[in-house]
């Protein structure tokens, strides 16, 4: 199954409700370089806990968009595209049918997804409202970021193509679901093995593993 990305977006710091972020991306016409550390002219508000190569872009599906709008009709003029602060709008895509350790070929740059979208309290900030954290890990509707492994320019209109998936590959959406419903440490330790999951997630699915109550990520 392909997808098609339908636009490209980034942002620069700004101040939002007394925060720096860099949340608010805006749309993107013509090409735009992707190399390991993002795409170009895009900024990050806070590096302790965003970008780096393990969130180099982050990518959103398009058809989650009008479900999130019947979910939250009060923030229906807001649940637009870039509402996330997604780098790429990918339609024809979703949580279930993206794999960790993928590589999709869109543009000239190769991309491989590495780990979901944890929501977070800017996005809590960005709609003023605190609920939209835990519906976003109720509902799974998150999204995942991406490393770079070959830099090159990218736009709207380019497929997005699957060139490789790796053998026992996971879903986004089944390590969405197992990270925060766990059932077993065996669960997590399976997590932990996932191929191409990024250094950090893996390494929280080991220790949670050892724990003989496993903990919610």
């Amino acid at each position: 199954m392909d997808g098609r990305l339908l636009e490209v977006r980034t942002g620069r710091k700004r101040r939002v409700a007394g925060h720096v972020t860099a949340y608010g991306k805006d749309q993107r016409t013509g090409p735009v370089i992707a190399h390991a550390l993002g795409l170009d002219g895009d900024e990050v508000g806070n590096r302790r806990v965003h970008g780096g190569p393990d969130k180099a872009v982050y990518l959103y599906f398009a058809g989650n968009y009008p479900r999130w709008r019947s979910d939250f009709p009060r923030h229906r003029a807001r649940l637009v595209p870039g509402a996330f602060g997604e780098n790429l709008l990918v339609d024809g895509l979703d949580e279930a049918t993206v794999f960790i350790g993928d590589r999709w070929r869109v543009g000239a740059a190769l991309l491989e997804p590495c780990q979901p979208r944890q929501p977070c309290s800017t996005l809590a900030r960005w709609f003023g409202d605190p609920g939209m954290v835990k519906a976003m890990v109720d509902n799974g509707r998150a999204g995942v970021y991406a490393h770079v492994l070959e830099p090159g320019p990218l736009q709207a209109g380019d497929s997005m193509v699957l060139e490789h998936r790796p053998q026992g590959a996971w879903s986004v959406a089944d390590v969405l679901r197992i990270s925060y419903r766990p059932e077993s440490p065996a669960e997590l330790l399976a997590l932990a093995a996932a191929p191409g999951l990024a250094a950090s997630w893996a390494a929280w699915a080991a220790r949670a593993a050892r724990n003989p109550r496993p903990k919610p990520l």
